[in-house]
């Protein structure tokens, strides 16, 4: 299998839900054509199973692809569906989709520094980390992949739950993955200031900007 080939397979097993080409192709920098052609291979392989869309409106609905594996928990399909369906919502509704995006992911995150808190709390043996820490800890385990660049300011995000919501409605998802992070910061007492969110900017990657010791607000 080439390397190229091999990145569309690994970007297919990271998703928590079927993918368009169109979307698999922003996410990797290659032209739609290149990564149909990957993946048709891929199905003569084996490993990526292709379904129809469901129809919406007129034309032919998309192909979705997958990783050959064992589908995802009931839960996380809805959850996936759900999101989506909210962010095309505000994409229709609103009359600036990425502000209103970032205001709902700052409430998200403010709410998950809470519940981090709490959960410390009533552990008592784990001490607080920062909350560049806490930033890290919480992609890491809403499936982001977080990988910090040593002396830089840049989070490489090399995964994407919503990558499909995130092609579809752009300025929605990535506006509420960036709320989130500012949520988590200032609920934890440091300033979201410079907190920025680069969507796509690298193949396979999202490039976001957080301080690694973010200062404290004024209190």
């Amino acid at each position: 299998m080439s390397t190229a080939r091999g990145a569309v397979l690994d970007l297919l097993a990271q998703q928590s839900a079927p993918c368009t080409v169109g979307s698999l192709a922003q996410a990797l920098h290659q032209h739609p054509n290149t990564v149909r052609e990957h993946l048709d291979a891929l199905i003569d392989a084996g490993l990526v199973t292709r379904t129809r869309a469901p129809a919406e409106g007129r034309g032919r609905p998309a192909w979705l692809y997958e990783a050959s594996e064992p589908e995802p928990p009931m839960a996380t399909q809805e959850y996936v569906g759900l999101a989506t369906a909210l962010a095309a919502q505000i994409a229709r509704t609103s009359t600036d989709p990425h502000r209103d995006g970032v205001t709902a992911g700052r409430h998200w995150g403010q709410e998950l520094a809470r519940q981090a808190a709490a959960r410390q709390a009533a552990g008592g043996s784990l001490p607080p980390g920062t909350a560049y820490d806490e930033v890290i800890d919480t992609l890491d385990g809403l499936g982001f992949d977080p990988e910090p660049e040593d002396g830089s300011d840049v989070v490489r995000l090399r995964r994407c739950p919503l990558l499909e919501a995130a092609h579809r409605h752009e300025r929605v998802v990535c506006g509420v993955h960036l709320g989130m992070v500012q949520g988590l910061l200032e609920e934890s007492g440091a300033t979201a200031a410079g907190v920025r969110l680069e969507p796509f900017a690298e193949r396979g990657a999202c490039l976001l900007h957080v301080p690694e010791d973010p200062p404290a607000t004024a209190r």
